[in-house]
């Protein structure tokens, strides 16, 4: 008998699959014209919202002219100096279609009243405009330096955003509590977790009295958050459920906010930056694949925006083929693998919520330190000191070979990369782009109704005394041509500018451990000076991103040597003054923004005019090999790049060229 089977064919059922996150790429530099073919060209390509990086000079107020700008202007983003630029910088991009996210600080309030007068000029709904403003002061003071004015004055004009957005931009995002700098300063996940909570909170507490209470739920709903994922992204993973369970607390404990959608923990990422390597740079390519799926994988804590950096970006600026590469590979997971067919995939797992609940309880201890200090505000010393002391431990682990770094202290040989050979492999700015800009700022100034101006300055310096919502004032100096440099000076009289906290603390350090060898090399050379051997470290320019000198700094200190580091944003005039008056036998420069040439040729020549040229000055950055032997030949002694992570040796170097008669270059 002959068996026959039949088979009935399932039913095809139709998966829901939930909707991809935003695919964002940062991106800005030179001027306001290219970045804007840059924006169009990545839309074309599939991004789905713009995330805009400002240039040194516009995130710490100065125009483009402006002294401290030399050398800076588009290096790391766009200038914006006025009305026109920003005009040029969203030229035939519908902004009511536009979900567009401003990594800017210190001087959000501008730029937002920027973007606003030209939704205004394209006929857009104000309304209707979708996007964020990082607008988060506090970490500038714990990490990336862009700050101007007091924590306290930055506090309000924060919640100033905020309580503006609430009436008249209700879908757009005030506050974009940012740890991702937190990391890349050293934090430890718990410390990311507890700073950031904090600052949120901090921000809250002053809000909730500018805003009616029945609007102030809504108002905590709006706040977002833009956090760092590292390579071990088991971890990582968990910080974000951490990070969304506390949230959800918080907001319920300490606000009593009963709608769940504004408990919401919403956030945006960049994937981490400081583990990308100078050697062997392809190898990012997976780094950033890791770290991406530790903010993707977990639904319930699953990123609202993407961006990833560029493999490269530990050697220069990255190229638009870059950056489209960063995009496919979100674009990859979203469209072509099954992952959004699911629900959660951890829910239940018991080691993925060991690990929560042990990250939710280091973060509140944490936090009920910051609390009893009185909050964010008040602690920020107190935090600085702790990022340093972290980052300092994690540099440690990586010298000592305890934390392994593929390429940088384990299977360091290789083939070349083709990726990396011959010119172009990185983007460089023109010189002439500043010329271009500084030129085009004069002729603004020049057709620009003066007496417009006057009044509408005039009339933001009241409202900053009077301690009024400076956003409207804003919003009218923009449309009568103010320039950036003049919104901020008119901050900077009214509050004052500030000098961050160091992290480094100048006595005698305690710590000890495996620096026998070099403190005893210090010891000998201090004697044949017939002084301590001085070294000074000075960061030129507006690069506000201050962690490897706060470890170059921690290091000599704790290898004997007398420190100086007055911190970042200082002139070429300022370091050599303070060079002079230490008696200094070497001076180190740090810079990452791309502007070392400039800088770094007027601290040598301002040291020739003071008969100083007998210091050896040594330099770090993100310095291509080309640069790296012009500096030479303007007589830089030493010139180290991300892949010399071995802080001892830099050290022996250092006591190498303070020796009494040492040739300062090779």
């Amino acid at each position: 008998m002959k068996l026959q089977f039949r088979f009935r064919r399932p039913a095809m059922t139709e998966v829901k699959k939930d909707r991809p996150w935003l695919f964002r790429t940062y991106a800005g530099h030179s001027t306001a014209e290219k970045s804007n073919a840059l924006y169009r060209a990545n839309l074309a390509k599939g991004q789905t919202g713009l995330s805009v990086a400002f240039d040194l000079p516009t995130q710490t107020g100065y125009d483009s002219d402006h002294e401290l700008a030399k050398g800076e202007v588009g290096k790391v983003g766009v200038p914006v100096c006025h009305l026109g630029d920003m005009r040029a910088l969203f030229k035939d991009i519908p902004l009511d279609q536009m979900n567009t996210s401003m990594t800017i600080n210190a001087t959000a309030p501008w730029l937002l009243a920027l973007y606003i007068a030209v939704a205004e000029e394209q006929g857009a709904d104000v309304a209707a405009l979708q996007g964020t403003v990082q607008n988060d002061l506090v970490k500038e003071y714990l990490s990336r330096g862009t700050y101007i004015c007091p924590p306290k004055p930055s506090l309000r004009m924060i919640t100033d955003v905020a309580a503006y957005t609430a009436e008249h931009l209700p879908k757009w995002n005030p506050m974009n509590v940012c740890s991702y700098h937190l990391q890349e300063a050293g934090a430890t996940p718990e410390q990311e977790l507890a700073f950031a909570l904090a600052t949120g909170i901090a921000v809250l507490d002053d809000l909730k009295g500018k805003v009616p209470a029945a609007g102030f739920p809504a108002m905590v709903g709006r706040i977002s958050f833009f956090v760092n994922a590292g390579i071990r992204f088991v971890t990582e993973l968990c910080k974000m459920r951490a990070f969304t369970e506390l949230w959800d607390e918080i907001c319920r404990e300490r606000y009593g906010i009963e709608e769940e959608k504004y408990r919401r923990f919403r956030y945006g990422v960049q994937v981490n930056s400081l583990g990308l390597t100078e050697q062997q740079p392809e190898n990012n390519v997976y780094r950033i694949l890791l770290e991406m799926l530790a903010v993707t994988l977990s639904k319930n804590a699953r990123a609202r925006a993407v961006q990833l950096p560029a493999w490269n970006e530990a050697l220069g600026l990255p190229r638009p083929w870059d950056q489209q590469w960063s995009l496919r590979m979100q674009q990859i997971l979203a469209y072509e693998t099954d992952l959004l067919e699911y629900g959660d995939l951890f829910d239940g797992n018991p080691a993925i919520t060991a690990k929560v609940e042990a990250l939710k309880n280091g973060a509140r201890d944490e936090l009920k330190t910051l609390d009893g200090m009185g909050g964010a505000i008040a602690a920020i010393d107190y935090m600085k000191g702790r990022l340093v002391e972290s980052n300092s431990e994690r540099l440690a682990r990586i010298e000592a070979g305890e934390t392994t770094v593929v390429g940088v202290n384990r299977w360091t040989e290789a083939e070349p990369s083709p990726l990396t050979a011959g010119d172009g492999s990185i983007l460089t700015v023109d010189p002439a782009v500043e010329v271009d800009q500084v030129t085009r700022l004069n002729d603004w100034r020049g057709t620009r109704d003066q007496a417009a101006v006057d009044a509408a300055l005039a009339d933001l310096r009241a409202a900053a005394s009077a301690g009024q919502n400076v956003m409207p004032a804003s919003v009218a100096c923009a449309k009568a041509g103010v320039t950036t440099g003049e919104w901020a000076g008119v901050m900077r009289q009214v509050h004052g500018q500030y000098r961050g906290p160091t992290g480094v603390s100048k006595n005698p350090s305690n710590r000890t451990e495996g620096l026998d060898e070099i403190r005893n090399a210090v010891d000998q050379v201090s004697t044949r000076l017939g002084r301590r051997l001085s070294f000074l470290m000075g960061k030129p320019g507006l690069d506000g991103q201050s962690n490897g000198a706060e470890q170059i700094a921690a290091r000599a200190r704790d290898c004997g040597m007398e420190i100086n580091y007055e911190g970042i944003r200082l002139t070429p005039t300022e370091i050599v003054k303070a060079a002079g008056e230490a008696n200094a036998h070497v001076v180190g420069l740090s810079i990452l923004s791309g502007s070392h040439l400039p800088l770094i040729a007027e601290v040598i020549e301002r040291m020739r005019e003071a008969g100083l040229s007998h210091i050896p000055v040594v330099v770090g950055g993100i310095i291509p090999d080309e640069d790296a032997a012009r500096l030479k030949d303007m007589g830089v002694a030493r010139v180290y790049t991300p892949k010399d992570f071995e802080l001892n040796r830099i050290m022996f170097d250092i006591v190498a060229l303070a020796e009494p008669n040492a040739v300062a270059a090779e």
